[in-house]
């Protein structure tokens, strides 16, 4: 969400999504509330920090990586005020490790991912940070029920070795889909609680998936090129969250077109399929017309 006033923005949600609230993200207050700074925050002993404003695996905690965590405890701080009596699903969300393996540097240059080790204990980092993580979240939210986002953008390009090099002249060498699964579901057992793997790039890894272990998908529908796949993965009785744009009356025939064409009964829409913007910062409007969107769904 646009803006850096955390209480603002988390009380907009609360209002305007009360069905299924989430904890906002801010990237506008700078380096520590961005993706990959926020990644930061959660990996378990093993620090990052900015350098030529680019995260890189630090020898030790400095003051880039505390800017981090001081932003996740005034966001955690300001969640529990305000919705510390919520009853219902609540999402949190965290980058997942093949992203931060693609977009954090080691400390002698290049991509986490380019090292196997680096990258097997940057997942490890991040797998007990997300447990505590989501843990805390439970305890600050004693009457909800914990749904973790894990931002996998970068996994298409990993899986099929389209990222590049340092240099940019060259690219990585592409992750085997067994290596892949494995770093996921070891991400979704220490979570503990259902995961939504959110990608907005095109060729999104269905199969790969479903069978890590996730409760659904986020992607955006305007990208999704094979509708089979997808309706396999959906006929696992998992979930979409499904991006698209417009009025809420555009939303919601966007999510029922889709449905027409995988040929689900239209009884099972609602309960398989929540409507969200695709990738961006999202505004208060836009918050609305989700919600407008939703229930229309849900009262046809």
């Amino acid at each position: 969400m646009p803006g850096t006033d955390i209480a603002e923005a988390q009380r907009i949600v609360l209002g305007e999504l009360p069905d299924l609230p989430h904890l906002p993200e801010l990237p506008e207050r700078g380096p520590g509330a961005d993706m990959i700074g926020r990644g930061g925050a959660f990996l378990v002993e093993l620090p990052i920090e900015l350098y030529a404003a680019r995260w890189r695996l630090a020898a030790r905690p400095g003051h880039d990586l505390r800017v981090a965590l001081d932003y996740l405890d005034r966001d955690l701080d300001t969640m529990t005020e305000l919705a510390g009596e919520y009853t219902g699903p609540f999402k949190v969300q965290v980058p997942g490790p093949w992203t931060l393996a693609a977009s954090i540097s080691l400390p002698i240059g290049g991509a986490v991912l380019r090292d196997p080790g680096a990258t097997r204990d940057l997942a490890a980092s991040l797998a007990e940070g997300v447990r505590q993580h989501v843990a805390s979240v439970r305890a600050r939210l004693p009457h909800a029920s914990v749904l973790l986002q894990v931002d996998e953008p970068s996994l298409p390009a990993v899986l099929a070795g389209r990222v590049p090099t340092e240099s940019g002249f060259g690219t990585l060498r592409s992750v085997d889909v067994s290596l892949a699964r494995s770093v996921l579901s070891d991400l979704v057992s220490a979570a503990g609680a259902p995961v939504v793997v959110h990608c907005c790039a095109p060729s999104v890894p269905l199969p790969l998936l479903s069978s890590a272990g996730v409760a659904g998908v986020a992607l955006d529908l305007s990208l999704v090129s094979d509708l089979d796949a997808l309706g396999e993965f959906l006929d696992l009785g998992l979930g979409l969250f499904a991006g698209v744009t417009g009025s809420s009356a555009a939303m919601a025939s966007s999510a029922r077109d889709l449905w027409r064409k995988l040929g689900f009964p239209a009884g099972s829409l609602a309960s398989q399929v929540v409507i969200t913007p695709p990738c961006g910062m999202v505004r208060p409007p836009v918050l609305k017309a989700l919600r407008d969107a939703g229930r229309r769904l849900s009262e046809e």
